[in-house]
Order: C-alpha cells, then structure tokens, then sequence
C-alpha cells in the first residue's frame, strides 16, 4: 500500500516544488519513491498473472517509472519536479510506444488505467487497422459490461476531423477509427491508497482491461 508519509511527501512538493526545498527533503522522496517502486512491484507482479507479454517482458519497476525531474527547456511552467509519480507497465518497457498499463500516484488526484494514451503515428495506424478487420470482436470489446462497469466509456483525447488516409466516410467504425487514442481511467482517492487491499483492487480492475490492451497491441 502507500504509506501516509508518501501523500504527505508529494502534497508538500506541490506546494515547495524547487530545488532548494527538494535537496532539504530529498530522504523524504527516496523513501517515497521506495515505497512507490514497491507498489509498482506488486502491480507488475499481479498483471503478469493475466498478461503473458507482461510476464515475458520481466519488467524491472524502477524502469517503468516517470522521472521525478521535469523537462522545462521548452515549458512556461519551470517548476523543476513532477509532484506525481507516475509507472507505465507495458511489454517492452515505457519506451516502447505500445498500449499498456498505468498508475499515477498524485495525492488528490490519483488513477490508474490501461490502454494507449497519443501513440506514435505508425502505431496508431496500426491500431485503426486491427479495428477495420475485426469490427465484431471490437465492438463487442468496447461494449463489455465488466470493463464499463468498472471504467466507463473508452477515453480519447482527440479525433480527426475527417477520415483518415484509406478509410471511407461511410465506414461503420469510422467514430472510432477517428480516435487518435484509446484508453480508460479510474480516480483513486488518498484513502484508498492507504488500504492494505489497494494493489489487489487496482489489479482486479486491470485485468478487466487486458483484451483491450491485448487488441491494441496486436501487430
């Protein structure tokens, strides 16, 4: 679970995020990242039970974690940390650009997930492909009552406004081939995180998520 110094940790870098303050406190966030890779850890651990590409991969949790530090050169916001932790648990590893598994640890504000979140042009193309030859099996994936009644509608951030190269404007799935991503999210509150059972709650509800991310991946 994560521990109450953690939230307490991160709600305090939100409001003193820089340098000076970070170096005063930097025992603090190594063991909240610590405890953080632990729950990574566990998670991993869990997916791999349902998700044979995640079990193939071995990932190693402190790879599949943002970095504290945020990239500022090109950013009006020049705060020099993240104030969230964030694993992405994917086969490959996060720098692999395929669909896979996420938890964002940000007290207030916390969620966990699955999918592909703005893939690379290539992969995207490749996702809309497998939605044009397997319409039955997508449709009735997107529709499924266990994956809505734990994360509601599939989630994209943004769609074309006209049909993608090859695809007609008649196309039956044309809302959804559109769509530039496909994921689903959940919030978590503080107290929750808190909870002893917190790691086998986020797991039950990922695995209702692994068709979808099984599907997107397909190459």
């Amino acid at each position: 679970m994560i521990r109450q110094e953690s939230i307490e940790f991160l709600y305090d870098l939100r409001a003193n995020n820089s340098k000076e303050w970070f170096d005063q406190n930097r025992e603090r966030y190594q063991k909240t990242r610590t405890n953080f890779i632990d729950v990574s850890q566990a998670i991993i651990n869990s997916i791999e039970a349902f998700d044979e590409k995640i079990a193939e991969t071995q990932l190693d949790p402190k790879k599949t974690m943002m970095r504290i530090n945020r990239d500022i050169r090109f950013s009006k916001d020049k705060t020099p940390y993240n104030s969230h932790l964030f694993t992405y648990i994917n086969e490959g590893g996060k720098k692999t650009p395929t669909a896979g598994y996420f938890f964002s640890f940000d007290p207030g504000q916390s969620f966990y997930g699955a999918g592909a979140y703005k893939p690379p042009t290539d992969i995207l193309n490749q996702m809309r492909q497998e939605i044009d030859y397997n319409p039955e099996e997508w449709k009735e994936l997107v529709s499924s009552d266990n994956l809505k009644s734990r994360f509601g509608e599939i989630i994209s951030t943004e769609q074309l406004s006209r049909p993608p190269k090859g695809y007609d404007k008649a196309h039956p799935l044309l809302d959804w081939i559109k769509r530039k991503d496909f994921y689903v999210k959940k919030s978590i509150s503080d107290e929750e995180l808190l909870d002893g059972k917190i790691v086998e709650k986020i797991t039950e509800d990922l695995k209702a998520t692994s068709s979808l991310v099984n599907f997107l991946n397909r190459r």
